[in-house]
């Protein structure tokens, strides 16, 4: 049988392409060109390599490779002065012209100023004031219009750094951790204290969908709903979903555990946390009996680089080595927080 022509040249090719694929091997993915070799990176590492191991007892399958971050203080700032949601609402309440804020949520407010500017401490309980006073100060908003004015404050230079707004104010080096988890078949929920649309909309930038986070919660509504309950009343095709003056959840504690197991239906593997709000979601996922877990959390111990308590700082490691949890230190861990062009500076208050 006369062989073809074109027998030679495509013998040819299949040595050509595959010799390529031999001498020029897809390069491998460098993680966490942001840290410092550390203790907590060692043993996030260990642990991930362990139980994404088909050969491992502790082998989890993808499906439950699940990982809770909180969000203020874990892989958000919350030092300037504040968290954000709290200098929001201090916005809000006394600096928004467009807006007369009722007596409960002026004070609120001012609670936050005085706090901030002048060391008054913060009223017994001032996490449940402050979420009952940002339900009442952006009732009647659409949800579109609330993301739009969070959005908005969000562009504002972040108080207390130069080269940083507030919606830029990721830690960077926790955001190499997210990509590591993913590639490696882990799903990430961000659960935080912070109201859950705050939340969506300032994570939105780095590609966290907003199914996958979990916060405060106010009462939505139908535009043109009224008094008329939700299981009686049928929404238009034309109509807003609105937000209430009524707090359902305030997501901190073991209402982030309630959350967690009402959103998720799983139980963690990781968690990531920076502060006693966190610990039951920690403690949730350590009593994990089917798979094998780890908590972190991260210390703001860098008053170089960022407005630090570095006490307390000391106060809290101490607390959480104890409990079983892993360490991430701001100074000694990571070799940026914010990014190399971002540099701390002295609060402006006008």
């Amino acid at each position: 049988m006369k062989k073809s022509f074109l027998f030679p040249i495509l013998i040819a090719l299949v040595v050509l392409l595959g010799g390529c694929n031999v001498n020029n091997p897809e390069p491998k993915k460098t993680y966490f060109t942001l840290w410092n070799d550390c203790e907590a990176l060692t043993a996030l590492q260990a642990y991930v390599e362990d139980v994404t191991n088909p050969q491992s007892a502790n082998f989890i399958p993808v499906a439950d490779r699940i990982a809770t971050f909180d969000m203020d203080g874990t892989f958000v700032g919350e030092l300037y002065p504040t968290y954000f949601e709290y200098n929001l609402l201090e916005y809000r309440a006394l600096d928004d012209a467009s807006y007369t804020a009722p007596e409960e949520v002026r004070a609120a407010g001012q609670n936050i100023r005085d706090f901030v500017r002048n060391g008054t401490p913060l009223p017994a309980k001032f996490d449940m004031v402050h979420a009952y006073a940002a339900a009442k100060a952006y009732a009647g908003m659409t949800l579109a219009q609330f993301d739009a004015y969070v959005l908005d404050y969000a562009k504002k230079p972040a108080n207390g750094f130069k080269g940083m707004t507030y919606g830029e104010s990721f830690y960077q080096p926790m955001l190499e951790v997210f990509d590591y988890l993913e590639d490696n078949g882990f799903t990430y929920y961000v659960v935080s204290g912070s109201d859950r649309f705050i939340c969506r909309a300032l994570v939105r930038s780095i590609g966290i969908e907003p199914n996958r986070v979990i916060g405060m919660d106010v009462r939505l509504e139908a535009s043109n709903q009224g008094d008329v309950p939700g299981v009686e009343y049928t929404m238009g095709k034309e109509e807003d979903l609105i937000r209430t003056d009524e707090l359902i959840i305030k997501n901190l504690k073991t209402n982030k555990v309630l959350q967690i197991t009402q959103e998720i239906g799983k139980v963690p593997v990781l968690s990531f946390g920076n502060s006693s709000g966190d610990c039951a979601m920690h403690n949730y996922c350590l009593g994990n009996e089917q798979y094998k877990t780890a908590a972190f959390m991260l210390v703001a111990d860098n008053d170089v680089r960022d407005h630090a308590d570095l006490a307390e700082g000391a106060r809290r490691e101490a607390k959480w080595r104890e409990a079983g949890y892993h360490i991430i230190s701001m100074k000694n861990d990571f070799k940026t927080i914010y990014g190399y062009g971002v540099e701390k500076t002295e609060f402006v208050f006008q």
